[in-house]
């Protein structure tokens, strides 16, 4: 059996596709604390490191299971963790300004699921109020919070124009990332100078003229 999934992955490659649009979490995900997920973490990351031959009695190396574990569950995946969500504020649009409103190049560090390498890179964000509007710093939240798990960046487009979308009820929304995957620069083929760049709309962006607006100024450099 074990032999017959070894074939088909290794079949499948570097062919990858997204099975859903939510995280593909077990329904028992968070059953268990964060602290005993650390310990689990820790003990199996030991027999990890062991495996590929290193010391483990060396004074270097015999805290590395402790610290990845805590990395794992507190920092670079707690945003699998509902938990972690951030709180959304809005506000009423009192000043009733209604042409689109865009933050750009907000930074992200994500996971790649297939291979658990970084994904690093920018965020492009505009919307159209329809009466709500976001707190700027929680634009920066919401896609921070997507980042931190294992990730594929269509998933991640998605996810972060769905929960504007929610936030803030409107369907006017627009999400551009572009990034640059270790799993492409530091194995396989060894690409250094690719990135991956994905786009979602909805809404009024979905007319032309009103993307290639908002193209337009993310890609000014001083506007």
């Amino acid at each position: 059996m074990i032999k017959k999934i070894l074939n088909i992955i290794d079949a499948i490659g570097d062919d990858h596709q997204m099975t859903s649009y939510e995280t593909p979490l077990r329904k028992d995900a968070f059953e268990k604390t964060d602290e005993e997920k650390i310990k689990n973490i820790q003990i199996h990351f030991h027999k990890i490191m062991e495996e590929l031959g290193l010391d483990m009695e060396d004074d270097s190396l015999k805290g590395t299971p402790h610290r990845v574990a805590k990395m794992y569950v507190n920092e670079i995946f707690s945003g699998l963790n509902p938990n972690n969500k951030p709180k959304i504020s809005v506000f009423d649009n009192k000043y009733n300004y209604n042409k689109m409103l865009i933050e750009s190049d907000i930074t992200f560090n994500s996971s790649c699921e297939h291979h658990f390498l970084p994904i690093v890179g920018k965020a492009h964000i505009g919307y159209i109020s329809k009466g709500k509007v976001i707190g700027l710093s929680k634009i920066n939240r919401i896609v921070d919070y997507y980042a931190r798990r294992p990730q594929v960046q269509e998933r991640m487009t998605m996810q972060i124009m769905n929960e504007l979308k929610s936030s803030l009820l409107t369907d006017s929304v627009i999400v551009v990332l572009v990034a640059e995957h270790l799993c492409v620069s530091s194995r396989g083929i060894l690409d250094k100078s690719s990135k991956t760049t994905t786009l979602e709309y909805s809404g009024e962006f979905t007319d032309q003229q009103m993307r290639n607006d908002f193209l337009k100024l993310i890609l000014q450099k001083n506007i």
